[in-house]
């Protein structure tokens, strides 16, 4: 398995642009490239780049395919007519339903105008970008008003009952036909991976266990218990996407609830999968596949994802025999850090996976208040730098560790 573009062992820094100080890009999205490239990181990962939800998730936007205006630099830059015509010529097959769902143009021409320039900075800096694709869209989005046809009214998404939830996770977005996707040769899909792949180097696709059997829930259920597993469409997506657009640069977002069909699938398509050091240092658990020992090569390994709370939140409310545990794997890993933020960072760097990302709160060994995201919760998304925080010292230490365990490029 391989990640087009990136070096046999990599690092880098997952940071949403929102988190960028004042939120938006512009000279403090290029002094964070600059940092990347002193800190020797060779990727970027973001999130989603859509218009977010009320609460600022960009996990629900009212269009898979529209970039979020917030992000601009100069939001009141001039655009001709002429610019807006052409856009919309070479975006024909979504633009429309963004205009109509009330979306502008002009400021989708300005965003493609400042990232293509980020883009460009970035690569001269020897920074790669990764993106994020949310498997499902949102109720009421430009996609489910313009091609209703492709979703289904009688089920909505939601995962089922588990350890943490006894009635299960009920998202209500609306699934996907997929016998009517097939019909019209997964065009949807297509024309959304090549917008992603446009604006990204690689991308992560989120919940990726949904293209092998999804949960679906009856539309109107108050909870996810009464769901039941269908199968989804399994590779005829990639294999009609590959055909139009080439060999897919896609990490596979394997966590949760995985079975043996949905790793045939993963391995079948030559995805990487993750692993997320937060879920290993389990004595008692069932799941293993987070545990240093188990990380394979064929995986992106992170010290946590946007989902997670930051290393050292986690570690203040960790259970005594996982904290054991979790020294036990540095020591043998020949790690004496005291910091565990730190101490995972190395970890992580020390795995034989081909690419490493750590969250830039834990380069910053901040605690829980710099969480990005608490699932099932509002109140989130909102946590910025303050501009000088990540020091030179700072990437003068990253580097040091990247160095140390051959991923510098």
């Amino acid at each position: 398995m391989a990640i087009r573009g990136i070096p046999d062992r990599a690092a880098g820094v997952q940071l949403h642009v929102t988190s960028l100080p004042g939120g938006r890009l512009g000279e403090p999205a290029r002094d964070f490239v600059r940092w990347l490239s002193a800190a020797g990181q060779t990727v970027w990962q973001v999130l989603p780049l859509t218009v977010p939800d009320a609460h600022g998730s960009p996990y629900a936007s009212p269009s898979a395919f529209a970039a979020w205006p917030g992000l601009l630099e100069d939001p009141g830059a001039p655009v001709t007519d002429d610019e807006v015509a052409a856009f919309a010529d070479e975006h024909a097959y979504w633009a429309g339903s963004w205009a109509a769902h009330g979306g502008d143009l002009t400021d989708q021409v300005r965003f493609e105008r400042e990232w293509a320039a980020l883009r460009t900075f970035a690569a001269d800096h020897g920074v790669q970008v990764m993106g994020d694709i949310p498997i499902y869209v949102a109720a009421g989005s430009a996609d489910a008003a313009t091609w209703p046809d492709l979703f289904r009214d009688d089920a909505v998404a939601g995962v089922p009952p588990d350890a943490y939830s006894d009635t299960g996770q009920l998202w209500g977005n609306p699934l996907y036909d997929w016998a009517a996707m097939a019909a019209d040769g997964h065009r949807w899909w297509v024309e959304r991976l090549r917008r992603h792949l446009a604006l990204h180097d690689l991308v992560r696709i989120d919940h990726f266990r949904g293209f092998e059997s999804f949960w679906a829930v009856p539309a109107g259920d108050a909870t996810a218990e009464h769901g039941r597993w269908e199968p989804g469409p399994g590779r005829a997506v990639f294999d009609a996407a590959s055909a139009r657009l080439g060999p897919l640069p896609v990490v596979a977002e394997d966590l949760g609830v995985i079975d043996a069909p949905v790793e045939g699938l993963r391995d079948a398509l030559g995805f990487p999968g993750m692993g997320v050091l937060q879920f290993a240092f389990d004595p008692d658990g069932e799941d293993r596949r987070h545990e240093p020992e188990n990380l394979r090569r064929d995986q992106v390994v992170y010290t946590g994802t946007h989902d997670n709370d930051t290393v050292v939140g986690w570690w203040d409310t960790l259970p005594e025999r996982r904290r054991r545990e979790a020294r036990r794997a540095c020591r043998t890993a020949g790690i004496t850090d005291p910091d565990p933020a730190w101490a995972l960072i190395r970890l992580a760097h020390a795995a034989p996976c081909r690419l490493v990302v750590v969250q830039a709160q834990d380069v910053l060994s901040l605690g829980s208040e710099a969480r990005m995201n608490t699932p099932g919760t509002a109140a989130t998304w909102s946590w910025q730098l303050a501009p000088g925080m990540l020091t030179a010292d700072l990437a003068a230490r990253l580097r040091e560790v990247t160095g140390e365990h051959g991923r510098l490029v």
